[in-house]
């Protein structure tokens, strides 16, 4: 009899999850929406829908400047950064949240156990015992034992429990695209940093050789005033000149120490701990391949976050909605009461099964003003995904154009800071020769340096359209690098690599294998 009542039982519940799956789930199901995306870059000439392929590898793209000394710097970032470690940390908030949501749909058991050992005296028991005249009673100790399992479930038969775990997933899912902005975003500013630095470098050197050719020519204006043929004004003149730019070049270590220091916090390292030797910029700047306009969708982090975000508020649009019906539960408990520790036994059983419906029936329209308030939600976050878009594509088309527009510049600079080295040649001379003045040498000199300046920058520029154009492309992710439910639904915390070079985890936290 305890079995067919306990199959029974069973049958019931079987038959409650069949209703609860097959429930429907109101609110709207989620498409996205058409993103403003044009048929062509408007800087990439000749461009057709369906060429160029994207072969440019994205993984490490950093790797294109053949630098030995920013690759490991690069992979520092993915192990130390901060903000990176704290947008990881997010990311695994927001696939707990998916777990937590996804144990409403389960039934919640527990159990009770109780045991409790009482005595009366006999005087209290005459007193209890309702005769008056009795003037003492028998004395009584007793052992009560409640062994109870309970259980409850809310049956997710409109599913708003489906569709806030659409929402957690979505929402986790932008989460590890924000991870990946956050990854793109340091490694951008650590590329930037680095170039910056280098050119520096450059300078340095530039301004360097420059002091050493004016003490030459400080050393001739010299030889020529001790002949006298030359007034005492051209070694002045010479003479500061030589000071003018040895300020100028002392005080590019600071520019340079300073985007040092900033790569040293883009690695997580205090900047004291980090020297990195003087290299100039190098001259050959790679070209980066644009990738069609269709495919910048699949690459940008932040518009695929964007786009997610739009499912999120979608799906609460469901659970707003699901709050005009009513919520119904199950509730439970079977047990077994009596003296023994362990009494369980057929005559001893207790148990009970029962279900609740709750339905509101008036709230003054607030649940229709929480929906209209969710679709508003969600069509502002539709907006912001299409003005990330826009913005997207105009960061690509920036980039085009500084890399089309930079390396025209850098031909005619170029020829200027040839032209200005002849120039300065000629003069020098001419003045040795006596036939020119020492201004024109002077003149010459300065319009050199300022071409040479002028080449480094236009240089230094061009390194930094490319990594700006790699990060407007996306940088190395892809959205197939998002986890999908049932990655999230496995996810469990675990302390990561970047964990442990961190440091300050939690003791608890197992290790991910």
């Amino acid at each position: 009899m305890e079995h067919s009542r306990i199959g029974a039982l069973k049958a019931g519940l079987v038959a409650i999850a069949m209703m609860t799956a097959g429930g429907c789930a109101v609110g709207p199901d989620y498409i996205p929406p058409p993103a403003p995306v044009p048929p062509a870059f408007k800087e990439l000439k000749g461009w057709k829908i369906a060429e160029p392929l994207d072969t440019f590898d994205r993984g490490a793209w950093w790797s294109v400047y053949h630098d030995d000394v920013l690759d490991g710097l690069m992979r520092q970032v993915e192990v130390s950064n901060q903000n990176l470690a704290a947008a990881d940390a997010a990311f695994r908030q927001a696939a707990a949240i998916v777990q937590q949501a996804r144990a409403q749909l389960f039934p919640v058991f527990g159990l009770d156990y109780n045991a409790v050992r009482s005595h009366t005296g006999p005087a209290a028991a005459a007193a209890g015992s309702g005769s008056p005249g009795q003037a003492i009673g028998l004395a009584q100790t007793r052992t009560t034992v409640t062994l109870e399992t309970t259980g409850s479930w809310d049956l997710d038969v409109w599913g708003k429990i489906r569709r806030t775990i659409e929402s957690d997933v979505a929402n986790a899912q932008a989460s590890e695209a924000d991870l990946a902005n956050a990854r793109l975003s340091a490694q951008t500013q650590l590329a930037t940093a680095y170039f910056n630095m280098r050119a520096a470098d450059s300078l340095q050197r530039i301004l360097n050789e420059s002091v050493a050719n004016f003490k030459r020519t400080q050393k001739i204006t010299e030889n020529q005033y001790n002949q006298g043929t030359v007034a005492r004004s051209d070694v002045v003149v010479a003479q500061t000149q030589v000071k003018t730019t040895e300020a100028l070049e002392i005080n590019v270590a600071i520019q340079r120490a300073q985007f040092e220091h900033a790569i040293a916090v883009l690695i997580g390292l205090p900047p004291a701990e980090l020297t990195i030797k003087p290299k100039p910029l190098g001259t050959k700047v790679p070209t980066i391949p644009g990738t069609l306009p269709s495919l910048l969708l699949e690459r940008r982090p932040d518009i695929a976050a964007a786009e997610r975000r739009i499912q999120a508020q979608s799906a609460l649009i469901g659970v707003t909605v699901a709050a005009y019906f009513p919520d119904i539960s199950v509730s439970g408990f079977i047990g077994w009461v009596g003296n023994r520790a362990f009494p369980i036994s057929v005559a001893n059983e207790v148990w009970s099964i029962g279900g609740a419906l709750s339905e509101t029936l008036f709230d003054g329209g607030l649940r229709r003003a929480q929906v209209i308030a969710q679709e508003a939600t969600y069509y502002q976050s539709v907006a912001t995904y299409r003005q990330t878009v826009l913005t997207a594509f105009q960061q690509v088309e920036d980039q085009l154009v500084a890399q089309r527009v930079l390396a025209k510049q850098a031909t005619a600079q170029n020829e200027a800071v040839t032209l200005s080295r002849k120039a300065v040649e000629i003069a020098l001379n001419e003045y040795k020769a006596g036939t020119t003045s020492f201004t024109t040498v002077v003149t010459a000199q300065s319009t050199q340096l300022t071409n040479e300046q002028a080449a480094l920058t236009v240089l230094q520029n061009r390194y930094l359209a490319t990594v700006n154009l790699i990060s407007a492309l996306g940088g190395g992710w892809d959205t197939s690098d998002i986890p999908d439910y049932e990655m999230l639904r496995h996810w469990r915390g675990c302390i990561s690599i970047r964990d442990t070079i961190v440091g300050n985890i939690p003791p608890e936290m197992p290790p991910c294998l």
